[in-house]
């Protein structure tokens, strides 16, 4: 399949996962997203989250609520700081990690930049099963391009999301400030796995997240 977005290829990019012993799925919309899921999730399993707006606008937050599943929801309102804190120490120890990534590049790599590593750690460590959900607007040539699109776009974009107060939510671009509040902390490159399909990469056609 080639995209849109300069022409890339999906399958070159998903046999370069593979490559790099993670796996690398496809679905055409929601519902196809949601069968794989179903797949890879058995009912009765622990599954944590990390941050991600492409899972907000594909309803898996929702979906993973309405299943028979321990689910580790940092999202619950009713959460303390330090009940936040103690879900993210939960997700070391569950059988699903799910979350988005800022970008895949072409040879099979995942980048993402992380503020305070919450999101990132249990992707690197400790769940059995890693699962990304990612748009197909994600897929970059390099990791180059992986680290100007993630600072320029989704760091930004995420920063005014969440109130930051940073140089980028006014200059609508990255600066590498030093703001106290700065989500640019943690620059993390995932290249292979040890563990063969340990991280299953599942790409949705179609723009989704930063």
């Amino acid at each position: 399949m080639i995209l849109p977005n300069e022409n890339l290829d999906l399958e070159a990019v998903m046999a370069a996962l593979r490559k790099n012993r993670i796996g690398a799925y496809f679905a055409a919309d929601r519902d196809g997203l949601i069968s794989l899921l179903e797949t890879f999730i058995p009912d009765n399993t622990t599954v944590g989250c990390g941050d991600s707006m492409t899972l907000e606008k594909l309803g898996v937050f929702d979906e993973l609520r309405r299943r028979e599943l321990r689910f580790l929801d940092k999202y619950e309102p009713s959460l303390t700081k330090e009940e936040k804190k103690e879900i993210y120490r939960k997700n070391f120890y569950a059988d699903t990690f799910i979350t988005g990534t800022n970008a895949v590049t072409m040879d099979g790599k995942l980048f993402n930049i992380d503020g305070n590593g919450s999101r990132v750690a249990p992707m690197l460590y400790g769940p059995a099963q890693v699962l990304v959900v990612v748009g197909t607007n994600k897929l970059v040539k390099n990791t180059e391009e992986a680290i100007e699109r993630t600072r320029q776009i989704a760091a930004t974009l995420d920063a005014k999301r969440l109130k930051k107060g940073t140089p980028c939510t006014v200059l609508n671009g990255c600066i590498d400030c030093s703001h106290k509040n700065r989500i640019c902390n943690d620059f993390v490159l995932i290249a292979g796995q040890f563990v063969e399909e340990r991280i299953k990469v599942i790409f949705v056609a179609g723009e989704y997240g930063y």
